[in-house]
């Protein structure tokens, strides 16, 4: 039972545009009365944020202790996707997610994966059907159909694709959608079909064509993919159609913030206080139909108390008149489960495996970009030891590799530049969206060590240099650790220095080296990206040849 609490603050009225102090007392987690008071206060309360699409897999945390940073930044609710969990474990991982975050006081919402697996290019875990989609709603009771990644599917009618879509519409779903690029006719294809939102765009033409097409925008900015100084200036105008995500983001960047972050840059621009809070606080809460209180008599107390309405310290978050989080401590407190739940079918391999006969003298080469998930592609000369194409670190040009987690399979080889590497290799199990081994190197003993040391821990991030290698285990799908939030932001943090160390003199070659490699598998992100089956062509949606 929850004992009564009176806050005295400015409260901030973000649908009436109004800010004044008041009292707002709090009973059995509902506020019962907001009083007005004559002086002003200090501090200003409102509605908590909310992050409007987000894979909790990508912090390496599970719901529980991702909830406990969340809450210091003032999020008392997700919009949930465990897209990446489903496509390594089907329904028993969207299970496992649910359950894990109902153990503590934050509001998941979770939605039911659309895409699983991604493709039909690659080798994933679990496959969700129609049917399945069907199931996670009425009995799971989720809340919307996740990102529909295969937008080529709904431009085409897929008749899958449409089942799922079908379903959703049929239950009072919304839908989520996810097709980078897409603009003029075929952007109002793809919304017609019933898509309502998109968290990919990266220029603000493209977000136009589908605000007009009657899609709403979600202004992304993870740890790898940054769209926010693209498309924020939008919200001047359209803010009523707009929302805040974070969609990926690891554990070191949770420490330092959240929503809370993007409301203050979006203030710094001169944008509207109340235009850039109803986009934070309360547009997830009317698309989604969100049980999230929004600072309301007879709401639930799910608010925050902030400094300002400049930098949004946030000094408590409530969530359902509960103390969850106060001056930067969580107060949540997670149950640690025993459950650890993985598919992880691999033998290590050997160095052997990863050579790849050179074929020409020009090679096919992905190009990764520090900042987003989009990829480039150019063709570099090949470099050649005894007929074998090997990566050259004084020309950036790097061996990618993909290794199926599921079964013993030959590696899939490519080559990479962008990751600056000069004597290293850097590997993971978290490999979006079917999560097989990606690892990126500048010789074949080094990545052979690095992926072996994530098949020996069956999941995990490593990094290694001729004399060390460094390592953190995920043992709960291969794509999160069951130990303490902190603990976990900590150990990446360790590893990502270790491994931008292995990059000079290239200090700045990737602000975010694993995020960004974990998106170099991501088939249904053009242009050029490695499956455990091939070099891919995600414009053409068809394998390519490494050697030209």
């Amino acid at each position: 039972m929850n004992h009564p609490v009176c806050i005295r603050a400015n409260v901030v009225n973000i649908a009436q545009r109004h800010i004044f102090p008041a009292e707002v007392h709090i009973s059995e987690g509902i506020i019962a009365a907001i009083r007005p008071m004559n002086a002003p206060c200090q501090h200003f309360l409102l509605p908590g944020f909310i992050d409007a699409h987000v894979h909790i897999e990508s912090s390496m945390l599970v719901p529980a202790q991702f909830a406990r940073l969340a809450t210091l930044h003032g999020t008392v609710a997700t919009v949930s996707d465990p897209h990446e969990i489903a496509n390594v474990m089907g329904i028993e991982g969207v299970r496992y997610m649910v359950h894990n975050g109902n153990s503590v006081p934050f509001k998941f919402f979770f939605g039911a994966p659309s895409c699983v697996p991604a493709t039909g290019f690659e080798t994933a875990g679990a496959t969700l059907h129609a049917e399945q989609i069907r199931e996670l709603f009425q009995k799971d009771r989720l809340k919307y159909l996740a990102e529909m990644m295969n937008y080529p599917g709904v431009l085409h009618q897929n008749e899958e694709v449409m089942a799922k879509i079908d379903i959703a519409k049929s239950l009072g779903k919304p839908i989520d959608g996810h097709a980078p690029g897409l603009c003029g006719e075929l952007a109002r294809q793809y919304a017609a079909a019933g898509i309502s939102t998109d968290h990919e765009c990266y220029t603000a033409q493209e977000a136009l064509d589908k605000l007009a097409a009657g899609m709403k925008i979600i202004i992304r900015e993870g740890s790898a993919a940054k769209n926010f100084d693209a498309l924020a200036p939008l919200l001047d105008q359209h803010w009523q159609q707009m929302m805040f995500c974070s969609d990926d983001k690891h554990p070191d960047s949770l420490v330092e913030g959240h929503i809370n972050q993007l409301a203050a840059r979006a203030v710094a621009l001169g944008l509207d206080v109340f235009k850039v809070l109803q986009a934070a606080c309360l547009n997830p809460i009317h698309h989604y139909g969100l049980e999230v209180g929004q600072l309301r008599i007879g709401d639930p107390a799910d608010c925050i108390l902030v400094e300002d309405l400049t930098h949004f310290k946030v000094l408590q978050t409530w969530i359902n008149g509960k103390l969850v989080a106060e001056n930067g401590v969580p107060l949540i407190k997670a149950h640690h489960f025993t459950q650890k739940p993985n598919h992880f079918c691999v033998q290590p391999i050997q160095q052997e495996d990863l050579r790849l006969k050179a074929t020409s003298n020009l090679v096919r080469t992905i190009v990764a970009y520090d900042g987003q998930l989009i990829t480039g592609e150019t063709y570099m000369p090949v470099t050649a030891e005894n007929g074998w194409a090997i990566a050259d670190p004084t020309k950036d040009l790097l061996k990618i590799v993909v290794v199926n987690r599921y079964r013993s399979a030959a590696p899939a080889i490519g080559f990479v530049k962008g990751f600056g590497l000069q004597c290293g290799a850097i590997a993971s199990s978290v490999a979006h969206d079917s999560h097989n081994i990606v690892a990126v190197g500048t010789n074949d003993e080094l990545l052979c060590r690095a992926i072996n040391a994530v098949i020996a821990a069956k999941g995990g991030i490593a990094a290694c240099s001729p004399h060390t290698t460094k390592l953190l285990p995920l043992p709960i799908a291969g794509l999160m650790s069951d130990q303490d939030a902190y603990y976990v932001a900590h150990t990446y943090q360790e590893i990502d220095s270790f491994a931008k160390t292995l990059c000079a003199p290239y200090p700045s070659a990737m602000k975010a080296p694993f995020m960004t490699l974990s998106f170099m598998a991501l088939l249904v992100i053009p242009s050029l990206k490695m499956s455990d089956l091939g070099l891919f062509n995600g414009n053409k949606f068809e394998f390519s040849q490494v050697f030209c």
